[in-house]
């Protein structure tokens, strides 16, 4: 960054920009000359060392390289800035008037990577504290904290140690179980950065809570002569490191098998019959898993299975049986209703003829006659 600064308007002149650099970056110190006649130029540092006479170096500091030396201007490069060099660098024309102006040299020190530490050992259901620290920039770093992509409110404060400022902030915050491994951001910034740059640090946070435990069977059903694995799946911080099986009030099998959060019980019989349980414990405390172990004759469940079918077809074969008989009733209840013969005609007066046989002897053979018995 520069910005220009004007000489004397009469007479040869001479013109400098102010320099703004970060620390460790690299700085150019320009001097405009206007009217040169080839008098003597001098650029000198804040301690008024001579760093170039004309176009020769005086100081043996070899951050210092002469860019440019022209009628017009004199250019000077500094690498690897320092705060020790920031101060005036004056450039100076000898003629019969002396002309000079002052280059401000401005050094800034960008904050490094925040460094956050937690207070105490956070644990569910209290609060945790996270402290992050600055201890070196220039202006004075702002600090922000961030979880789940949401700035928290910290309490910031700050020390000035000579040219440079040390920064730090606590925030404070509940925690649960759910919060373990979640992150916390510390982010820092000033001037020194490039726009839209900052340094971040990330915090792990570790929340301690009480055990939790399931057991997990290897399979569904288990029968004579299986083996069975149960697993005992355990949550906790600290992770418990002792895993206790038992069954009831009774000896596990002589055959089962104990290893860490696994029980294998080989070769099953009716007598491992009962309620399984782990137990696992850390400092916040306890916890228990039950299993109901019911092993199945395998003779029994063939049986059952096979009687399901039995049933479906002993009941349709009762269903047709049933409607069989429905059947039958109904034909011999209609063989032995009788209901009678009738003569249909169109002769007049014959409608009142009680019996078929009649209405067909009294009729006239000029009508039609119709007869219907049911047989």
């Amino acid at each position: 960054l520069a910005s220009l600064s004007p000489g004397p308007g009469s007479g040869q002149e001479v013109q400098t920009e102010n320099v703004t650099v970060a620390e460790g970056g690299v700085a150019e110190i320009t001097c405009r000359l206007h009217q040169y006649d080839g008098s003597i130029v001098v650029i000198q540092n804040p301690a008024r060392q001579t760093l170039f006479f004309n176009g020769t170096r005086a100081l043996k500091d070899e951050r210092f390289q002469l860019e440019e030396f022209s009628p017009r201007r004199v250019r000077i490069r500094l690498s690897d800035a320092r705060l020790e060099d920031e101060g005036g660098y004056f450039c100076q024309l000898y003629t019969e008037d002396t002309h000079h102006q002052i280059a401000t040299l401005t050094v800034l020190v960008a904050p490094e990577n925040p460094v956050v530490e937690v207070r105490e050992q956070a644990v569910e259901g209290g609060e945790v504290e996270l402290s992050c620290l600055v201890p070196r920039s220039r202006p004075a770093a702002v600090l922000r904290w961030y979880r789940d992509r949401k700035e928290l409110k910290g309490v910031s404060s700050g020390q000035e140690n000579g040219k440079v400022w040390s920064v730090a902030s606590t925030v404070r915050f509940r925690v649960d179980r759910k919060d373990d491994g979640g992150i916390v951001i510390c982010e820092a910034q000033n001037q020194a950065l490039p726009s839209g740059h900052s340094k971040q640090t990330q915090y792990v946070l570790d929340v301690q809570y009480s055990p939790t435990a399931r057991i997990h069977a290897s399979q569904a059903v288990v029968r004579e002569g299986d083996t069975l694995v149960l697993t005992c799946a355990v949550t906790g911080n600290p992770r418990p490191n002792q895993i206790r099986w038992n069954r009831g009030n009774e000896s596990l099998p002589e055959r089962a098998e104990a290893l860490g959060e696994t029980l294998t019980l080989p070769g099953l019989a009716s007598a491992d019959n009962g309620t399984y349980t782990c137990e696992a414990s850390n400092k916040h405390g306890h916890a228990r898993a039950l299993y109901v172990l019911v092993v199945y004759d395998p003779g029994a469940v063939v049986e059952a299975q096979t009687s399901v079918p039995y049933a479906i077809v002993g009941g349709i074969l009762a269903l047709l049986v049933f409607l069989i008989i429905c059947v039958l009733v109904g034909m011999v209840w209609c063989s032995v209703r009788q209901k009678g013969s009738y003569l249909t005609h169109e002769a007049s007066g014959l409608d009142e003829q009680g019996e078929a046989r009649e209405a067909f002897l009294n009729g006239s053979d000029g009508h039609k006659r119709k007869e219907e018995f049911f047989i």
